[in-house]
């Protein structure tokens, strides 16, 4: 097993912008992941997206907090 990996989780390299598997992984620093499936992470550039969106506005609400 390369890097710590499990043979059912998927990640998806920002280098090569594919699905990669535990057989041919990239390093790393190039890799967003892990997922549960190979559709998951091949939409892991939306998911990073949609999760800064949530923390970026939940960051707003609490700088909404501390200016009260």
């Amino acid at each position: 097993m390369a890097d710590g990996g499990k043979p059912d989780q998927f990640w998806y390299c920002v280098k090569h912008q594919r699905v990669e598997t535990v057989d041919d992984l990239c390093p790393a620093k190039h890799r967003l992941g892990p997922y549960d499936s190979r559709e998951e992470a091949a939409r892991a550039l939306e998911i990073a997206e949609e999760r800064n969106e949530q923390w970026d506005s939940a960051e707003d609400d609490w700088d909404a907090v501390e200016e009260d």
